[in-house]
């Protein structure tokens, strides 16, 4: 079939639609013609779409059509494996053998992740030492860890795919570490001994054959920005779950240094080089732990002249052994040994690289010539005291290396923070929306960008009713006040149990677990208590019973029916003061003329408010409440960016209409 007569990707979507028991969705039909436009002038997308959209139709159908008109993929790229697994599993799949019949082919998929999701055939057969000998670990979890080994040991022999997701029940990162490598720590297809037979090769491999990629946010990066050529060439990027966009190129971004990584290098240097030359590192590295353990956690805006110099002998110490090594090239014709030398040489770079990298964040003239923040997270009882450097920003790295090369569909059902895509587009690199493409420049900077909203199919007004608790005092520092947890009681007594509390510390979800759980008739169920996986499945399958949770709660739960009827949300849920990251990047803003609090601290709080509030409506018969109990939702300042932000729920402050409406619902 020539390119010419392939179907108007209208007609693509009704006959997939159709085929899969749908109806027309006003929104669905909006976002697939504009995905198709953004394709066809190489213009970059932002799409919000609410829970009900149907979205990913609604991007899968242009991009399997482009991938056919023109014979090049389209990567799609997560934020969380169970989207990866619905995509994979349910929606390609039936998409593909609804829509081959009007396709030149069947469209084809395959799922790619990072190097270290995959067993490595030549380190689970090599027998490298052991890296975690010289930690402690309780007897406990060193035989549990032992029977995980033994288990990835038989697993090994009959997995025809190498993914670690395959591998049920999972096991730790401890054992899992012994079969697996990094990018930079592979050999290579050409010289590792395994190479021809290798998982990850196998699945680039597939991937490079394939009209549908998909893979995560953080690979997504890595091929953008380490030049690593990890995806398949490609033109068009879909990026869902784009709110978590910029969090997740961060942290790949963001580079760690402590006296295990040290120790780590060390051990694996081995017998490589003179142990003279190896032990002036391990020296360095219990230098820099002594000054860590000794050093309060937080940022540190200016660096002290004893961790200035303790940083120099840890880059120093490095860089002497790295030479010691002698050619990176030596070896290649004896693979274990080969394994070895580039598993120590990757190790060393780690450690020298981020010293490096930490002693460049200073220096600076003023505020805003600042690109970087380093900070130190104190120990815990399972990790030593590690000093962090990260960038103030990853605009300027999306705006070159992502948005540059190729055209971009973001969407998420929280994007429009505020009413505007502004925020985001400013944290994505993205400039001017009004700015266009003029002479199909590859630079991002000259194509023009769109932002839409093409609503949801709930009636909000309707449906739900957004409840700001006025007369309850601000939140303070001391845990959830006497008034919260008799507000908290009176809602769930009045739902009759069905209530999601989405909470900003696990210490208040605990702290509320306890109070009220003696005092109300229905179950509750507090995360911690098992898996989440497990407790949202026990909290799906009993009406009456409640949840409470945290972070991962506010953005993974999708409980449809009435076993939801109320969402309780504690408190806006700003950045810690405290936060390095936040903090550094907030003050930052405020030194270049902005509004610090607004730019960083405000949008961070809006975005995780609207998906929290997108737990209450997952299917079009549900109905409920979302209640805040921080009056700053009604009476701050601040208030209109954040009520804008969120689904146009019917609003109310008066207690008893909501307990009236509730009881209503579940009577």
């Amino acid at each position: 079939m020539p390119d010419s007569t392939l179907p108007p990707v209208e007609e693509l979507l009704s006959i997939a639609v159709g085929a899969l028991g749908g109806s027309d969705r006003p929104g669905q039909i909006t976002m697939v013609k504009a995905v198709q436009k953004a394709i066809d002038d190489e213009e970059h997308l932002a799409v919000q779409a609410g829970t009900g959209t149907g979205k990913s139709l609604a991007y899968l159908v242009p991009s399997i059509r482009h991938a056919m008109e023109s014979d090049s993929p389209v990567v799609v790229s997560t934020a969380t494996i169970a989207l990866q697994r619905q995509l994979v599993d349910r929606d390609l799949p039936r998409l593909a053998e609804t829509l081959g019949k009007e396709l030149p082919h069947e469209p084809t998929f395959a799922i790619l992740k990072g190097r270290r999701n995959y067993l490595c055939r030549y380190k689970a057969t090599a027998g490298w030492p052991e890296e975690e000998q010289d930690q402690l670990f309780d007897p406990r979890e060193v035989s549990a860890t032992g029977r995980m080994v033994q288990r990835i040991q038989e697993w090994a022999e009959e997995t025809t795919t190498g993914d670690r997701d395959e591998l049920v029940p999972g096991v730790n990162e401890q054992a899992w570490r012994q079969f697996s490598v990094s990018a930079k720590e592979c050999l290579g297809a050409q010289r590792c001994p395994s190479g021809a037979e290798c998982f990850a090769e196998l699945a680039k491999a597939r991937a490079g054959e394939v009209d549908v990629v998909v893979t995560n946010h953080a690979l997504l990066a890595i091929d953008a920005m380490e030049g690593m050529a990890i995806l398949p060439e490609h033109e068009v990027v879909v990026v869902d779950e784009a709110h978590e966009l910029v969090d997740r190129v961060t942290s790949v971004v963001t580079d760690e240094l402590s006296e295990a990584a040290i120790a780590l290098a060390v051990r694996r240097v081995g017998r490589l080089i003179e142990q003279p030359i190896a032990d002036q590192l391990l020296e360095a590295g219990e230098d820099l732990k002594a000054l860590l353990e000794a050093a309060p956690p937080g940022r540190i805006d200016e660096l002290p002249e004893v961790l200035g110099l303790t940083l120099a002998l840890v880059r120093d110490s490095a860089a002497r052994c790295l030479t010691a090594m002698g050619s990176r090239g030596a070896d290649k014709d004896d693979p274990d040994k080969a394994g070895q030398r580039k598993a120590a040489f990757t190790a060393l770079d780690e450690v020298h690289d981020t010293a490096v990298r930490m002693l460049e964040a200073y220096g600076h003239a003023t505020e805003v010539d600042r690109a970087e923040v380093v900070w130190l997270d104190g120990s815990t009882d399972r990790r030593p005291a590690t000093l962090r450097v990260a960038p103030l920003s990853v605009g300027g790295m999306l705006r070159d290396k992502l948005f540059g090369e190729r055209t971009v569909v973001l969407t998420s059902a929280t994007l429009a923070l505020g009413g505007t895509f502004d925020g985001l587009a400013k944290q994505w690199g993205l400039g001017d929306p009004e700015r266009r493409s003029s002479g199909g420049e590859s630079d991002s900077r000259k194509r023009g960008w769109t932002g839409i909203d093409v609503g949801s199919p709930f009636d909000h007004p309707r449906a739900g009713i957004l409840y700001v608790a006025k007369h309850l005092p601000q939140p303070g520092r001391d845990g959830l006040p006497q008034a919260y947890l008799d507000e908290i009681a009176e809602l769930i007594e009045a739902a009759g149990g069905r209530t999601l509390g989405l909470f900003s510390s696990m210490r208040a979800a605990k702290a509320a677990t306890e109070a009220l759980r003696d005092r109300l008739d229905v179950p509750l169920l507090c995360q911690g208590d098992d898996s989440t996986m497990l407790l949202v499945k026990q909290f799906a399958e009993d009406e009456p019973t409640c949840l409470f949770g945290t972070l991962s709660l506010w953005q993974g739960v999708d409980v449809p029916g009435p076993s939801l009827r109320l969402v309780i949300i504690d408190r806006v849920p700003f950045p810690r003061p405290d936060d390095p990251l936040t903090s550094a990047r907030q003050r930052h803003v405020v030194a270049k003329g902005g509004n610090g609090f607004m730019a960083v601290a405000a949008n961070h709080a809006a975005l995780l408010l609207a998906q929290g509030a997108g737990r209450l409506l997952r299917a079009q018969d549900d109905k409920g409440v979302v209640a805040v109990l921080d009056p700053r939702l009604a009476t701050a300042r601040y208030s209109g960016f954040l009520l804008n932000s969120l689904p146009p729920f019917w609003r109310t402050s008066d207690p008893a209409v909501v307990r009236t409406a509730l009881k209503r619902l579940t009577g």
